[in-house]
């Protein structure tokens, strides 16, 4: 690698318009034309911010929580579709590389959402979609497993890219798999998570897995999460006060940019609105390599192995 980019990365920590997936799109042109504005060439978005996160999940059994599945579904987007049509063509206007989350429909069952990380070029080429590998707890109620074929990192004019979804980037061996491809640069995308166990503190989870994937990698990382709205305490919570004050709940957001050092760039921001901006030089990854490169000089292949199964699943397969 010869070519090592500088340029301005931005978080975009926000609430999705809830459950409209068009003013949500818009929304997130808007965003894009902003933060390009502001002179960013890399904008990242929260997980699955078109159209929202299933919060009902947590608050209501699975019987109460189905006609929330039926609307999300409805919601979703298709991929590829109109939508995502609207996405690339604002990355493209902009030149800015975008990764955003997205709540995908299966192609072949009303009963199958994924969780969806779209990676798409300045140019507007869709580069990738990363299906989320394992919903993590409640989230199993409404999403599938994705599957080995999109661990991919891609090659993008801001450097070698990747992405992980929440849960996903305490996934030693996703992460590794990435890291192994030469990942330099990578997304994750979050949601604010003010349901989480009272021990729990979100913010803190997400600069610890965060600080965690760039210490071990020599990386840059771009973290966007969610926010919550009172839309969406309104729809979790009904009229039970006890979770609308839990949905309120402080420090379940944190957005922001991590260095190969494990350190944040810039303050992070937590819980508001907003997008957070730093400064990202890629040549700040090599030295710290010569240290410790656990997919180079500080790894043991002779010993540890990992093979990664890359095939697309499918439920059906047809022979000639």
């Amino acid at each position: 690698m010869d070519d090592f980019p500088r340029f301005t990365a931005a978080a975009v920590q926000a609430a999705p318009v809830y459950l409209d997936a068009a003013a949500t799109v818009d929304k997130a042109v808007a965003l894009i034309h902003e933060a390009a504005g502001n002179g960013a060439r890399l904008v990242a978005f929260p997980e699955v911010f078109v159209p929202g996160y299933p919060y009902w999940n947590w608050t209501m059994n699975p019987v109460d929580g189905s006609p929330w599945y039926e609307r999300l579904y409805r919601s979703s987007i298709d991929v590829p579709g109109p939508y995502v049509e609207t996405l690339c063509a604002a990355a493209a206007a902009t030149g800015c590389t975008v990764v955003i989350g997205v709540n995908e429909r299966g192609p072949h069952s009303l009963g199958v959402l994924y969780n969806s990380v779209l990676i798409i070029g300045p140019d507007g080429t869709l580069l990738g979609v990363h299906r989320k590998l394992v919903p993590t707890w409640a989230e199993k109620l409404t999403w599938s497993n994705g599957d080995g074929s999109s661990l991919r990192v891609h090659q993008t004019p801001i450097g070698p890219l990747g992405a992980l979804a929440c849960g996903e980037n305490t996934n030693t061996l996703a992460r590794f798999t990435l890291l192994a491809q030469g990942e330099l640069v990578h997304v994750a995308n979050y949601i604010s998570l003010p349901v989480a166990p009272a021990d729990y503190d979100m913010s803190d989870a997400i600069a610890i897995r965060t600080a965690a994937h760039c210490f071990e990698g020599k990386l840059f990382s771009i973290v966007a999460c969610s926010t919550i709205t009172e839309e969406m305490i309104e729809i979790a919570a009904g009229d039970n006060a006890v979770i609308a004050e839990r949905m309120r709940r402080k420090r379940s957001a944190l957005s922001g940019v991590f260095g190969p050092d494990g350190r944040p760039l810039v303050d992070p921001l937590v819980d508001e609105e907003g997008i957070v901006y730093a400064e990202i030089d890629l040549a700040r990854c090599i030295q710290p390599k010569q240290m410790h490169d656990i997919i180079g000089h500080y790894n043991r292949f002779d010993i540890f192995h990992l093979t990664v199964d890359n095939t697309p699943r499918a439920p059906v397969t047809f022979t000639a």
